[in-house]
């Protein structure tokens, strides 16, 4: 007789088409389903919720009131919970987990992850507010504890329990194939776009808030285009301060010159049009896309505020937001001028945890063995 896949409770909060959605969804496509599965549990106020690829492998979407209503969250989380005879509960929503997870001590569930994803910069001041009361509640309501950079751990959980080997590192892994240079798509997508052979194109991805720091990105793209003129940046994605970049870029007289190609589904195409991966954060738990991007062969330029362990190739470059300015304009230029061939060693991404289908089955073994101990 075949025993029930163990099914474990994802707590995503809003489901904005972020780079944690990205991670959440690149375990479930790799992991063995037969064995583990996952429901996914989201605000009512979710946008891009794969409906159809979650339910095609397997899985559901529940829907909750958005954590800002806190008491109706609680309640309705817990309910489901209870209902669904959750075994594990795995949160993903950094110092906020304190919610979920008080839900589902409520609801008697054994198992309860709290998960660092992501850390906080004095410039988002009003939001580091709330992060920086929960943070000391990260784990009162939590049984274990998951980061994905020892940085992002040690700003959630403390540097004391992390040191003692208490945190487990739940490596942003990625599908190492459908990152592969192909110059075939190349072209495809710079003719979809409408991007000449010889542009030099600068790209982006990422959400619109400050932490990404596009403000910043339009200003060394314009200093980079007045050097050189045939350059084009791109920036994937959508959120709050989109309007705000798109009259910074006017005001500026770039609108020929960036386009906003908004929330996209083929990122991993993308990155085959882009020349340059420009990365200039004002902080990150890890930056997924700098994998991603290095590991389609790209030059990357990214703010000295992203983890050190996501330069997995010297294709990455770090330079420091407060430094010189001239310094990002000028080692962009360099880089395009530059031949670079694309080709990376692969196994180099295995070798840091990068590769998802090795990934994937520690992270089953991680929840069997977690499963086994709250059953004793």
């Amino acid at each position: 007789m075949n025993e029930e896949p163990i099914k474990v409770a994802q707590i995503v909060g809003k489901w904005v088409g972020g780079g944690v959605e990205s991670v959440i969804m690149n375990y479930y496509r790799h992991i063995d389903r037969a064995k583990v599965q996952f429901d996914f549990i989201c605000d009512l106020d979710s946008t891009d919720i794969p409906y159809k690829e979650i339910e095609n492998l397997g899985g559901r979407v529940i829907l909750v009131p958005p954590y800002q209503k806190i008491f109706q969250y609680i309640k309705e989380l817990k309910k489901v919970l209870k209902e669904n005879n959750y075994k594990i509960v795995h949160s993903h929503i950094n110092a906020l987990s304190v919610f979920p997870l008080f839900a589902a001590k409520l609801a008697g569930v054994p198992v309860r992850i709290a998960h660092s994803h992501s850390t906080s910069n004095k410039k988002e001041w009003k939001k580091n507010l709330i992060k920086n009361i929960l943070r000391p509640f990260s784990k009162v309501f939590a049984t274990d504890y998951m980061c994905c950079s020892e940085h992002a751990g040690r700003w959630l959980f403390g540097n004391k329990e992390y040191d003692k080997g208490s945190v487990y590192i739940l490596n942003n892994a990625i599908d190492l194939n459908i990152f592969k240079y192909n110059k075939k798509i190349r072209k495809a997508k710079r003719n979809e776009i409408g991007i000449s052979n010889n542009t030099k194109v600068i790209g982006h991805v990422g959400r619109f808030v400050e932490q990404k720091n596009h403000t910043f990105i339009i200003d060394v793209f314009n200093e980079v285009h007045k050097e050189d003129n045939n350059t084009i940046l791109l920036l994937a994605g959508q959120g709050p301060l989109e309007p705000k970049i798109k009259e910074k870029v006017i005001e500026l007289g770039l609108e020929e010159s960036v386009k906003f190609l908004g929330q996209r589904n083929d990122i991993e195409d993308l990155y085959q049009a882009f020349d340059i991966f420009l990365f200039p954060s004002i902080y990150e738990g890890l930056g997924l896309v700098l994998i991603e991007a290095q590991s389609s062969g790209l030059n990357c330029v990214a703010s000295t505020e992203v983890p050190s362990k996501a330069k997995v190739t010297n294709l990455l470059t770090f330079l420091d937001l407060d430094g010189n300015f001239n310094e990002w304009t000028n080692t962009i230029i360099k880089l395009m001028k530059r031949k670079n061939s694309r080709k990376i060693k692969r196994k180099k991404f295995a070798n840091k945890g990068f590769d998802i289908n090795t990934e994937a089955s520690k992270l089953l073994n991680k929840y069997i063995v977690l499963q086994n101990q709250a059953a004793k």
